[in-house]
């Protein structure tokens, strides 16, 4: 695992798997972060989602997506620490508020990996 970085082969995409977590997985929530998340998976895998409730305009969508993926990438230790070595996870902003900067995603989501599961 490279310490920091978002590889291809660590998004989440398939259908699939999707699916799966939907169906077995367990929630976390703190702040206006939350994700869904099943452990001992085959590999690690990341989604990330943002509601067309809280944002109408795909770019500030896109905006919020960016500045989640990049908390991931910047401190994913965190979440490996949490969940463990293997897991697939989608994280999803739950705020109607855009975020003003990634220092405020980062506080949201380091708070969320402190905290206990569902």
């Amino acid at each position: 695992m490279k310490l920091q970085g978002y590889p291809r082969e660590e998004k989440l995409k398939a259908k699939k798997e999707i699916e799966a977590l939907f169906k077995e997985g367990k929630w976390i929530s703190c702040g206006k972060i939350r994700i869904i998340y099943l452990a001992n998976t085959p590999s690690t895998k990341v989604g990330v989602s943002v509601s067309k409730r809280y944002f109408k305009k795909a770019v500030f969508r896109n905006r919020v997506k960016r500045l989640l993926r990049e908390a991931y990438r910047i401190d994913k230790g965190a979440l490996h620490q949490k969940l463990g070595e293997h897991f697939h996870c989608m994280i999803f902003w739950t705020s109607p508020t855009l975020p003003e900067k990634l220092e405020n995603v980062q506080k949201h989501y380091y708070r969320l990996c402190q905290t206990e599961a569902q």
